[in-house]
């Protein structure tokens, strides 16, 4: 299997008038905690209910930490984090900041490694992966879509 992609056009255009295409990844279905803790039980000798509940005790105990102002790293997979995002409602002085004035999300940014030199190295979650045109009229994902390799980009993004 490979990552899918397809063709979409930005909404806004470029400094000559046009809204070029980019690539965007094609999500072409999703996979549960159950179906995660089934696969993982498969390399060890816990049951798949025994996994499902270690996940969910990780999500509970994350959700903890990150509530109480800490990032959580895993090591191999990245940091989670709590921050903020001001919805454009500022405020005059210090003294009249709140937390209404924001809302809350989880910003995930995934595990690298560096070169001697500073560069980024790589990412262990993409390493290796292997891009497929999307062509929702072809039944095998492999077949007649255009392959291309995936570039080493060192931003991320929320």
């Amino acid at each position: 299997m490979a990552l899918l992609f397809k063709p979409y056009q930005s909404t806004v255009k470029d400094k000559f008038g046009d809204k070029l295409f980019y690539p965007r990844v094609q999500i072409v279905g999703n996979v549960s905690t159950k179906q995660i803790a089934k696969e993982i039980a498969e390399y060890c000798s816990l049951t798949p209910g025994d996994v499902k509940n270690t996940i969910d005790n990780l999500v509970r105990v994350m959700a903890t930490h990150l509530q109480n102002s800490n990032s959580v790293t895993l090591d191999g997979f990245g940091t989670f984090r709590i921050v903020m995002k001001a919805n454009g409602k500022g405020v005059a002085t210090q003294e009249d900041v709140t937390s209404g004035q924001a809302r809350l999300k989880v910003h995930f940014q995934q595990a690298f490694t560096r070169h001697s030199n500073g560069t980024v190295g790589s990412y262990p979650l993409v390493d290796g992966v292997r891009c497929v045109k999307f062509n929702p009229s072809v039944d095998d994902t492999s077949a007649g879509n255009e392959e291309t390799p995936a570039p080493d980009d060192e931003g991320t993004s929320d």
